[in-house]
């Protein structure tokens, strides 16, 4: 499909989250690779017009790169690889495999040979017992790429309502992009934070959880009306229709009646209710852990909780600013910077999992908006210097 967009590759994509930012960015994802099919899952439905693999990067070699691109011009490629070996949450373990898919992330950029990448990543890996592992990486593309970072940024500073610190690494050939500065990115000072109330308030309550394959968590707007002028920004920005031929054709069609998905309850006991009625908002309840949002706050990151490999043990799910509850799905995806239009899983706990996995949206189109306005050209040749 010839198109004027640069296209990416999307390594360990999970739901989409840096590649709707690609997208947002003017970039078009063209193949999106992952281990894990349900984290997957929602790329295939966001994204009809990538091709979507599962895959493990590990095994992936140089003779299987031409066969996935069959000859399409790919001018970038992101990826986050899985952090948890390097996370300060939980027990770290120097031996974890994953730790290992960092040099592979780096071996299939050599393979690949972009115009530009993206890497990003927990804070974690940049301590004294991981950063070797990362150096190492990074010093294998030498002499090809001007290396920026690694870089701390914050999804705040990027227009999400959450605060969530990342590593980014960013290569690039000269040719291709010209110079990218640190003071390119976004500072600490540069902007106010988009507020809990901003992003979330518009939402409908809860509702009971249905079953069935299809059954989404479908709900309408407490304002049904997308030009309302009591919206805030963001709202308005997070209720807009998807661009390009992004999106599933009946979460549009939904939306376009007023409707969203990702609303289904959680149920929780009298005595839980009771604990979460008494915190106040800020604060974290003390049996849970769980922290209570507030209406004027931000949300603190958003974790994803581990896959049935790992025990399936559900991650902190933060408690509503005003009702007695944990957030539903459709909160969380706000709160990270995904558009209502962004349909996830039909299980709670999946879609939390690809959430609290993701890059945010709003991060991606940020990071890769600085890079598409220093490339040379949108595809094909190199810039011819004088």
């Amino acid at each position: 499909m010839a198109t004027n967009e640069p296209g990416i590759i999307d390594l360990f994509s999970g739901c989409g989250g840096f590649g709707l930012g690609a997208e947002l960015a003017g970039f078009r994802s063209t193949v999106a690779i992952d281990i894990e099919p349900n984290l997957q899952s929602a790329y295939r439905l966001n994204f009809p017009t990538a091709r979507t693999i599962q895959a493990d990067i590990s095994c992936m070699n140089k003779e299987a790169w031409p066969f996935i691109l069959d000859g399409e011009q790919v001018d970038g490629v992101i990826g986050g690889p899985p952090c948890q070996g390097f996370s300060r949450m939980g027990k770290r373990d120097a031996r974890d495999p994953r730790n290992t898919l960092i040099g592979h992330f780096f071996r299939n950029i050599k393979i690949i040979s972009p115009k530009f990448f993206v890497m990003e990543n927990v804070e974690g890996i940049l301590d004294a017992e991981n950063i070797e592992n990362l150096q190492s990486a990074i010093d294998t593309l030498s002499g090809t790429y001007i290396i920026v970072g690694p870089l701390i940024i914050n999804a705040l500073h990027y227009g999400a309502p959450t605060s969530r610190k990342r590593v980014v690494v960013i290569g690039y050939k000269p040719d291709y992009v010209d110079h990218i500065h640190l003071s390119d990115f976004p500072s600490e000072s540069s902007h106010s934070f988009v507020t809990v109330a901003e992003a979330i308030r518009d939402l409908p309550m809860p509702i009971a959880e249905e079953r069935g394959d299809l059954e989404l968590g479908w709900a309408r707007y407490l304002n049904a009306n997308h030009s309302d002028k009591e919206l805030s920004a963001y709202a308005r920005e997070m209720r807009a229709p998807p661009i390009g031929q992004l999106g599933w054709k009946t979460a549009i069609e939904r939306m376009a009646n007023g409707q969203t998905s990702g609303h289904f309850s959680t149920a929780h006991s009298p005595t839980v209710i009771q604990r979460f009625s008494n915190t106040l908002g800020g604060k974290t309840e003390p049996v849970s852990r769980y922290p209570r949002l507030a209406w004027d706050g931000y949300c603190p990151t958003l974790r994803a909780g581990t896959g049935a490999d790992r025990g399936s043990f559900q991650a902190m799910r933060p408690i509503h600013p005003s009702d007695p509850r944990v957030i539903t799905v459709r909160e969380a995806a706000r709160l990270q910077g995904f558009p209502d239009w962004f349909t996830f899983h039909r299980t709670k706990w999946h879609s939390f999992r690809m959430i609290g996995n993701s890059v945010s949206p709003l991060v991606g189109r940020g990071i890769l908006s600085i890079i598409r306005q220093k490339m040379f050209h949108a595809v094909a040749q190199p810039r011819v210097r004088a």
